[in-house]
């Protein structure tokens, strides 16, 4: 299985962009984004220096438009090869390329989120000096205790022994004069505590802009930074989009939903090479490939031949299907119907957002819900089976009969 990821902000570097112009259509697609984000994104990706890509505004749709970019040139006709992509992710703003990428929203509504996205956590940064500091090896759960007796947020829990500190200075200074037993300590350059509380004011123009967002169900299983679910509602995509701005990204839960998948691949679009760094470590025996510059477009292609599932039409999460799924979020055990509910059989009419069952797992309890409606055809799992993410669990035609 082959799951492709998108880097998060600090994995720009001065003119990585600069090969790419010479594919064809790259740089077409570029300005046009840039006109869709108001910033030239050739300039910032060829011209400028360190110091101008590390502004929050500009990083981050510099870093979507290159993902999106990279990835059309590898997979020319999309249509085609959502087949062959068992799975997406991306980290942090990363994960709107991968939003773009699964088909949830559009390139467009992307780099306007991204726009906004970087424009208002810029904003919100400059209101307090805050920061985030990397803290790397010791024990996970005394780093956790140990941020938290500082009042830091562990914002970003990247598995293979890296965690996130973000704060005000103040506290990371403090987190520096008694850091947790067995851990280094590095200080990030980057503008603010990015997935804490603080970038709040951020999330609420999110949300407004959300809502004229049209939103499709992934074509394929997207992995939420969240909680390391599989989201199948393009619509729950986009409301992870935007409360993931100031909240914890848990990326050791997205790479531990990959190995339950059995991915055997993993590619990182540009500026690669922090997420398959991350993947080697935490996902022995999974290989990796960093996609940094146009020619090592035919050995990703190579890659993505040896790692593709080919699978039935029928198989794949469509965009406009006859009927729809209901999938699971996360492996566990699946309970058909809701306890003290109507019973969801063959049959049932179902209400847009009507409860039909749960997945439990050791981890959380996780209630299913029919986010379109309509009539169930079948239950494709028996009570009490065990499900892997993203496995279809029900089937149900997205219109009520008419008798």
């Amino acid at each position: 299985m082959l799951v492709l990821v998108a880097p998060g902000q600090g994995a720009q570097t001065p003119g990585f962009l600069a090969p790419w112009l010479e594919v064809p259509g790259v740089a077409d697609r570029l300005a046009w984004w840039s006109a869709v984000a108001d910033l030239d994104l050739v300039h910032y990706g060829t011209e400028a220096d360190a110091d101008a890509i590390r502004d929050t505004a500009i990083a981050q749709p510099l870093l979507v438009a290159s993902g999106l970019a990279a990835a059309l040139a590898l997979f020319p006709h999309p249509a085609e090869e959502y087949r062959r992509i068992g799975a997406a992710a991306g980290h942090s703003v990363g994960e709107l390329t991968a939003a773009a990428g699964v088909g949830a929203i559009t390139a467009e509504s992307a780099m306007v989120l991204v726009r906004e996205r970087g424009r208002a956590m810029a904003a919100a940064a400059a209101v307090t000096q805050t920061s985030m500091t990397a803290v790397l090896g010791g024990d996970p759960d005394e780093v956790v205790a140990k941020l938290a007796e500082h009042a830091l947020t562990p914002a970003n829990r990247n598995g293979a022994g890296q965690i996130v500190a973000a704060g005000t200075v103040e506290q990371l200074a403090a987190l520096q004069a008694d850091p947790p037993k067995g851990a280094r300590l590095r200080g990030l350059s980057v503008a603010g505590a990015f997935h804490t509380v603080h970038m709040a004011p951020a999330v609420a123009r999110m949300e407004q802009l959300a809502k004229g967002v049209h939103a499709r169900d992934p074509r394929v299983r997207y992995i939420s930074n969240r909680d390391g679910a599989v989201v199948h509602s393009g619509h729950e995509v986009v409301q992870r989009l935007v409360s993931q701005v100031a909240n914890p990204v848990r990326w050791d839960l997205c790479m531990e939903t990959m190995r339950e998948l059995g991915v055997t691949g993993l590619l990182e679009v540009p500026p690669a090479g922090t997420l398959t760094g991350l993947a080697k470590r935490a996902l022995p025996g999974v290989a990796t490939f960093a996609l940094k510059t146009p020619d090592q477009l035919d050995a990703a292609r190579a890659f993505v031949a040896e790692h593709a599932e080919q699978q039935p039409a029928a198989d794949t999460l469509d965009t406009a299907p006859t009927w729809r799924l209901v999938v699971a979020p996360f492996s566990g055990t699946v309970q058909r119907g809701v306890p003290g509910g109507e019973s969801v059989e063959p049959g049932a009419q179902l209400a847009p957002g009507a409860k039909v069952g749960a997945v439990l797992s050791r981890r959380e309890e996780r209630v299913l819900v029919a986010e379109h409606g309509g009539t169930v055809l079948e239950w494709l799992v028996e009570n009490g089976d065990p499900v892997a993410p993203g496995q279809p669990l029900l089937r149900i035609h997205p219109k009520a009969e008419v008798n």
